[in-house]
């Protein structure tokens, strides 16, 4: 779900040392100014972005009012500090903050955040006495856990009973840990005055890049400002190699959660935790006590999660989209350093086997759009590059006998848009690949060169929501031509083009340190004049998502640019696909309604829409240790059912039998992940464990191999029957 982070987001693998947490609090709260820094910055931004932005903005009384209430949500995004009548306060400045930004009078917003302090300073203090109290979990009441669309309370008397019931919620979920009384107002009592020592600890420079981001991301999603410490230190700690689980954090003022995991490191290899994990606590070790870590800064969870090279680190999560009352699960990950061959392409190869036919069907997982431009601009003949590595994967696969090939680029941001345009040249002859409309109106039109073909055979490119930008362009290309089936999940739909600036390039001041401006310049286009933008690439067949997937994306962004289009480039389509599509459609269709995958997923989806709604939790323990149970009843019997269906002696003849002939990621496994791996599994075979994870099966991949087995047939057919003719 796309909500407001208030910290920036920092790369465990990548992050430099930073404070120790344990420090006292202090006995006054400090107030902090704008500086004549980030006065000067203010107006700079504001000219920058309505002279070079793409998107026409003016910023005006309307769109003053609008920042302000992005602010306070920025500052109090569940509505459990600010009180009514601090809003309504705040209502004098609702037309000036345009004209604030304009002159560099920031004011208004450093006062906003004075109170703000203070409000948390008061929540702190009353939340401490709440769990000193005598706590009823008989009452049958509920607590309202995600306030994001509700109203401020209107009142301290309000506000406070907000709270009681928040730390009898907390309380609630460490009890059902089975954590001691002792114990859980310890914990507890850490969280709130760590949470209101992080906001007491804020610079200048936090309230300003909060501030100005507040107005910057209604411009557009993509447009930001970067302090010069947080931009230095990404730029730093980018080319450093030190030991972590391979994944990047975020953070929303309460939780630390998995913005992304690196593709081919540790935590990726582990295969359990997924984006949007929100991590509850830490623990060292394969055994001992977990450190919670709800309130704690960023800096300090990685602090946690960072560690030697072999060493284990285990982390307590729960879902995203997750409500208090679910029990977290415990993901064991190896440390390890990420090397650059697990961040590049790998293969696997894979055999379907349907009645007397079998096809050998390759698998190539592109992880990004990687380029080594250093080595490429220095004339390296060995330098890396995505499309290198995927010309190596197809003449082995060639010399393999693989008949069909899937470009899996689920979960792949993005990244060169070089890369994405050799790509495409692969399997392509010679054309136009994307279209870049910038600022000024000028359109321009990208294309591959070289008319040779790496690879003609038949093909498959498997999307979903996390598939961006680059990942779309190369998609979208191979859609238009007719080149290969897209099957999976609509993806992203990020069809922008940004630029960075440094704003010392435009001030004559050696001495001034100032940030950079991230701006959005262009938008891309399809070859057929459609835009990835908003819509992202439809495949040809469509997979139900995941749960609470419909909350990712662009189009989730209110202000995000609108889809839309322009004149068709002139291109020659490789082959027309729409019959072959319609029959594989319906062969899938038929075959989904006997997958107990499907049908699994199916189930999910039905309970997801049914609960996604309610927005409470009850205070009973009674009703949340039945909740409790009911959730893990409904886990044995799913993991049940699956291995009687999998120790089925025979399967459903309309499902092909998938077997891994070769999976290169294998190779890349250090010897301490494996040897994690396998005293992991004899500790599972000696115990009995309730709460053991599900072997993960990839569903999804296994059928878009029976799709391009189907397509391969359909090929062949073809030529069959055009030989026969002839």
């Amino acid at each position: 779900m796309n909500r407001t982070t208030t910290l920036a987001i920092i790369s465990i693998l990548f992050s430099a040392l930073l404070t120790s947490p344990m420090v006292a609090a202090k006995a006054e709260l400090k107030t902090i100014k704008a500086s004549a820094k980030h006065q000067k910055e203010s107006q700079m931004v504001v000219q920058l972005v309505e002279r070079l932005h793409y998107k026409d903005t003016s910023l005006n009384d309307e769109f003053s009012v609008e920042i302000l209430s992005k602010y306070l949500s920025v500052l109090d995004p569940s509505k459990m500090y600010f009180l009514g009548e601090d809003v309504v306060a705040f209502d004098r400045w609702r037309t000036r903050l345009d004209e604030g930004l304009k002159t560099g009078n920031l004011d208004p917003a450093y006062d906003i955040f004075a109170v703000f302090k203070k409000r948390v300073a008061k929540q702190k203090a009353y939340a401490l006495s709440v769990l000193d109290s005598e706590l009823n979990f008989e009452k049958d009441e509920a607590y309202q856990w995600d306030r994001e669309k509700a109203a401020y309370a209107i009142d301290q008397k309000e506000l406070n009973d907000i709270w009681r019931k928040r730390v009898k919620n907390d309380y609630l979920s460490l009890k059902l840990l089975k954590k001691e009384p002792e114990k859980i107002k310890e914990t507890l009592a850490k969280r709130y005055k760590f949470m209101a020592k992080r906001v007491d600890d804020m610079k200048s420079d936090d309230v300003f890049q909060y501030f100005i981001n507040s107005y910057l991301s209604l411009v557009e999603p993509h447009t930001g400002y970067m302090e010069p410490i947080t931009s230095e230190n990404f730029e730093i700690n980018m080319k450093l190699s030190l030991e972590g689980i391979g994944a990047v954090l975020g953070n929303d003022g309460e939780y630390t959660s998995i913005q992304t995991i690196v593709k081919g490191g540790p935590a990726d290899v582990e295969g359990t935790l997924k984006s949007g994990d929100k991590v509850l606590a830490v623990g060292q070790d394969s055994e001992g006590s977990f450190e919670d870590v709800v309130g704690w800064g960023i800096e300090d969870v990685v602090q946690l999660i960072r560690g030697e090279k072999g060493s284990t680190v285990r982390l307590q999560v729960i879902a995203e989209d997750d409500s208090p009352e679910t029990m977290p699960h415990v993901v064991s990950i190896v440390r390890d350093k990420v090397k650059l061959e697990q961040q590049a392409a790998q293969h696997k190869i894979m055999k379907v086997k349907d009645g007397k036919h079998e096809r050998k069907i390759g698998v190539i997982d592109l992880p990004t759009f990687y380029l080594d431009f250093a080595g490429l601009q220095n004339g390296d003949p060995d330098y890396r590059s995505t499309t290198k590595d995927v010309q190596d994967i197809l003449d082995k696969f060639s010399e393999e006998g693989v008949q069909g090939v899937i470009v899996d680029l689920r979960n792949n941001g993005g990244g060169s848009l070089y890369e994405a345009i050799q790509l495409s040249g692969l399997f392509i002859d010679k054309g136009p690949i994307v279209q870049t409309k910038l600022s000024h109106g000028k359109i321009d039109v990208k294309r591959d060169v070289n008319p040779s073909i790496a690879w003609k055979g038949p093909m498959v490119v498997m999307v979903n929501k996390l598939s961006a930008s680059a990942s779309e362009i190369f998609a979208a290309a191979m859609q238009d031509y007719g080149r290969a089936l897209i099957v999976g999940g609509q993806t992203y739909g990020k069809g922008t083009v940004q630029n960075v600036m440094a704003l010392n390039e435009y001030v004559n001041d050696p001495e001034l340190e100032l940030g950079q401006l991230k701006m959005t310049m262009g938008q891309f286009f399809r070859i057929n004049g459609g835009s990835t933008q908003n819509r992202g690439v439809i495949p040809d067949i469509l997979f139900p998502a995941s749960p609470g997937l419909e909350n990712y994306g662009e189009s989730s962004y209110e202000n995000a640019l609108p889809w839309n289009s322009i004149s068709s480039s002139d291109y020659t389509v490789f082959d027309d696909l729409s019959d072959e599509i319609s029959q594989l459609k319906n062969d899938y269709l038929e075959r989904a309604a006997v997958n107990f995958e499907f049908d699994f997923l199916k189930k999910e989806i039905e309970l997801y829409e049914l609960e996604k709604d309610d927005l409470t939790v009850s205070l009973s323990l009674t009703e949340r240790m039945r909740k409790v149970q009911e959730r893990k009843d409904r886990k044995k019997a799913r993991k049940a059912k699956r291995e009687a269906m999998l120790a089925a002696v025979e399967t459903n003849p309309l499902l092909g039998e998938i077997s891994l002939l070769f999976d290169s990621t294998e190779a890349l496994k250090s010897e301490d992940t494996l040897l994690a791996e396998k005293a992991a599994k004899e500790k599972v075979e000696t115990e009995e464990n309730d709460e053991e994870d599900e072997e993960f099966v990839d569903f999804r991949l296994h059928e878009t191999a029976r799709i391009l087995a189907d397509f391969i047939a359909l090929k062949m057919e073809n030529l069959i029957a055009k030989a026969e003719k002839e």
